[in-house]
């Protein structure tokens, strides 16, 4: 046999080396342990400071009736009760009530009771501000959910209906399934009885909320990964009612066909986004501002926290944007109003990840890489 040409041989290596630097991730981003919030630039009037530290891997947040913050975690297992006793809005203690926990990024809050989600189950710990030192033992309220954790992390809410809205993300990045809890929102009553899709098509949402009006569904997604650094963009949704699709794994963006499914439907059959996001910023949270304390244009305005890209060869996202609505319940416009956590030589030193108003109208913000929570307020000069 007539061996190669080298010329062929290199031609073929360097093929080889592209194809798998294609799919080769970034290093890893590496904590400082510094929290420069001085840094972070934010519209006039605003200020942000430190309201918990020592939080680690803070994700998901909500209050308790009786002024209790609980946090969970994506990475640590844990779920964390965060007391502010003296009312100065700065934390006094940070209590771990539970440990141990499969991915508990989801917690919420009713009648007393804390819901946590883990990968495949729903916990309820009843009567918990009571208990945080000795928390109760806590009630199975559904354990039925799939156990794939690609995208089982999940953000836990209760809508208008009093119905536990609990997502289910695509157990890959791109793919079909024959299982049609994936890649959707699904919702049940407080007990765990009557699970039910409430929407489909949608890849990994991590955060969502109720328009304060319309009591409609709105939620962020984040788009799929390896098709270069500005394909596909990230997605802020509506939902205006159940039984809805948006897309996922044949169409990205309202627009863009994906290239392994996209020849199965047209994106004219699903629902299009509100406003296309940055590529790979991947958007988390996401809420209504309703408070008194911001200016009046931020009334009804969505706030949504950019956890920040990991595959990309020049990093976005890592900040807080705004999307404003029209009378339509149109976006008209989408832009940056929290930034510095990732400064000019690249150097990340926290990510957003939920978004949770105070009573007062103030904007807590968790970071489950700097391992705390920050508080934005806003006084006239």
């Amino acid at each position: 046999m007539k061996p190669l040409p080298y010329s062929l041989l290199l031609l073929v290596f360097c093929l080889l080396c592209c194809a798998v630097a294609c799919h080769v991730s970034p290093p890893p981003l590496i904590k400082t342990g510094r929290k420069p919030v001085e840094n972070i630039t934010l519209p006039p009037g605003f200020t942000i400071e430190l309201y918990a530290k020592g939080v680690v891997n803070a994700r998901s947040m909500c209050l308790g009736n009786k002024g209790t913050l609980f946090a969970g975690t994506r990475n640590e297992g844990n779920v964390y009760a965060i007391k502010d006793t003296n009312g100065d809005y700065l934390a006094d203690s940070v209590i771990t009530i539970a440990s141990g926990l499969n991915m508990p990024n989801g917690v919420a809050f009713r009648n007393g009771a804390l819901y946590v989600a883990e990968v495949n189950k729903i916990w309820r710990y009843d009567n918990i501000e009571d208990n945080l030192i000795k928390p109760p033992k806590p009630v199975l309220v559904n354990g039925s959910f799939p156990t794939e954790t690609h995208h089982g992390w999940k953000y836990i809410a209760f809508g208008p209906d009093d119905k536990l809205y609990v997502p289910v993300g695509a157990p890959c990045n791109i793919c079909e399934s024959d299982d049609e809890r994936f890649a959707s929102i699904m919702r049940m009553n407080p007990d765990g009885t009557g699970l039910e899709v409430f929407a489909s098509g949608i890849r990994n949402t991590v955060g969502f909320t109720w328009h304060p009006e319309t009591n409609e569904l709105w939620f962020t997604d984040n788009g799929r990964d390896w098709l270069g650094d500005d394909l596909p963009p990230c997605e802020l949704n509506r939902a205006s009612k159940q039984g809805l699709h948006f897309g996922y794994p044949y169409c990205h963006g309202g627009s863009i066909a994906d290239p392994e499914f996209g020849s199965k439907h047209p994106c004219s059959d699903f629902v299009p986004p509100i406003q296309n996001l940055g590529p790979h910023v991947a958007p988390l949270g996401v809420i209504f501002y309703t408070g008194n304390m911001f200016p009046p244009e931020y009334k009804n305005r969505i706030f949504i926290a950019e956890h920040g890209s990991w595959n990309r060869s020049k990093k976005i996202g890592y900040r807080l944007t705004t999307v404003a609505l029209n009378e339509q319940q149109m976006s008209a416009g989408y832009k940056p109003f929290a930034e510095g956590w990732l400064p000019e030589n690249g150097k990340v030193w926290g990510r957003p990840v939920a978004l949770l108003q105070l009573p007062d109208g103030s904007l807590l913000v968790s970071d489950d890489f700097a391992d705390c929570i920050y508080r934005i307020t806003y006084a006239a000069n």
